[in-house]
């Protein structure tokens, strides 16, 4: 079955693509195998002036790539153009800061050291909601370290992908230092199986998570998973409620509500609760649906309409568990929309307390204090980020430490930044992506003592 790029704000097919068969495939593999002999072999320095290259492409060619992933997946144009810019920045920070964490350790002497070297072929399934963020956050410490890189990117973005491939072609890297295979998921394991591939990481849901790291086990491969998250959002009493607020209708609704790390759940004290949910449904009502093309469109479609069916039925689900529907909640007639909504009371047992809402949905809880506060953040399976909200900087130090999440943010939104290690624990996965933690996941650390030899 073909591989279609669908326009999701029109709907209308855009291109379509043949799906790679077995000889494609093993012909990728080939190359990407024989690519690694050779990119393992080039200085630090020149891995580190193709990272700057398609930094430069990226910020020429900005609103290009920008158009092309608000035309096939749906966001704002200006979310867009700020992914581009940070996957331009991330390049620069691998350029930059490649050599410094590659650098081999000397341990009582040059002699014994711990040496930092490339694994080899690392296939990276990755998903549409951050067509290009995704992958330059694997591909940038990947390609810095040595490594090559098999993208086996969502099926409703194939256009983003090859885009990608062409970036880093025309940034210089060897053929088959980075290549896409147009493939359905369910290929994933014959290629994970393959002894050229050495390791895999995956950002996707729970389910696809499963997957990959249980046929990355099966071969007794390295994995990373970035996977769902329901990120608490909490409102303490001594919080700036105006710029909570603000933060909180901008944390909610990023990518159209499609974010791992979006605030999904909403966690008032009594004392802020009524002023707080009367002045974020009122934020939360007055955002422009649209056209993602446009400039002053603040939430596009989703994805797809399947998408858009399954944030619908987690909605009417919760309300029937007695979730208070406090704004949206109908959910067009058509296309692939669904509107900025809001949920008050939400039980403990409803899906938007329970599951990954993937949409402009937000679900408030009232608690009393901050240890009930904290006793429902941690209650979710999933545990990837958290905001907190407080001008008490003990209490801020308290939640640090208890919350049960990969970071947490104190009067800010959660966000990904190439500086620091990003990833999740229980069910938001485990490893991490960006800074030195990131590009040290796919290397061998090896361990090297040579005595009496001559200088």
């Amino acid at each position: 079955m073909p591989i279609a790029s669908v326009n999701p704000f029109s709907g209308e097919t855009l291109r379509t693509f043949e799906p790679d068969d077995d000889a494609r495939i093993e012909q990728k593999l080939a190359c990407a195998r024989g690519a690694f002999e050779k990119w393992r072999r080039e200085p630090v320095a020149a891995r580190a002036e193709v990272l700057r290259a398609a930094a430069r492409i990226l910020d020429d060619e900005r609103d290009r790539f920008a158009a092309l992933a608000t035309s096939e997946m749906g966001k704002t144009i200006r979310a867009a153009r700020d992914e581009v810019a940070k996957c331009a920045l991330t390049c620069r920070y691998y350029a930059d800061n490649a050599a410094a964490f590659l650098r081999k350790e000397p341990i009582d002497g040059d002699d014994q050291a711990v040496w930092i070297e490339p694994l080899g072929v690392v296939l990276a399934v990755m998903p549409w909601n951050f067509p290009y963020w995704q992958v330059i956050r694997f591909a940038a410490p990947a390609l810095a370290a040595g490594n090559v890189g098999l993208l086996k990117h969502a099926s409703n973005v194939p256009q983003c992908a090859l885009a990608l491939v062409d970036l880093f072609r025309r940034a210089g890297a060897p053929d088959g230092a980075f290549q896409a295979l147009l493939v359905a998921g369910d290929r994933m394991e014959r290629v994970i199986a393959d002894p050229r591939v050495v390791a895999a990481t995956l950002t996707g849901s729970e389910g696809a998570g499963r997957s990959v790291g249980g046929a990355a086990g099966k071969h007794l491969k390295k994995s990373v998973l970035e996977l769902g998250g329901s990120d608490p959002f909490i409102v303490l009493a001594s919080a700036d409620l105006e710029h909570a607020v603000a933060t909180a209708v901008k944390a909610r609704v990023v990518n159209n509500g499609q974010s791992c790390i979006a605030a999904k759940r909403f966690i008032v004290l009594d004392a802020q609760y009524e002023a707080f949910a009367a002045r974020f449904v009122e934020a939360m009502r007055a955002l422009k649906v649209g056209d993602p093309a446009r400039d002053d469109t603040d939430v596009g479609p989703l994805a797809t309409p399947a998408i858009r069916d399954e944030v619908a039925k987690q909605v009417n689900d919760s309300v029937a568990k007695g979730a208070r529907l406090l704004l949206g909640g109908e959910r067009p007639g058509s296309g692939s929309f669904y509107p900025p909504t809001v949920l008050g009371d939400v039980p403990p047992d409803a899906p938007a307390a329970r599951e990954e809402v993937f949409g402009p949905v937000a679900a408030l809880f009232r608690v009393r204090d901050a240890d009930a506060a904290l006793a429902v953040a941690n209650s979710s399976p999933f545990g990837l980020g958290a905001s907190v909200w407080t001008r008490d900087r003990n209490e801020a130090l308290w939640f640090a430490r208890e919350l049960e999440t990969g970071s947490v943010f104190v009067n800010d939104m959660v966000a990904s930044d190439p500086r620091f290690p990003f990833g999740g624990v229980k069910l938001s996965g485990y490893g991490r992506e960006l800074g030195p933690f990131g590009l040290r996941e796919f290397v061998n650390v090896k361990t090297v003592r040579m005595k009496q030899l001559p200088r």
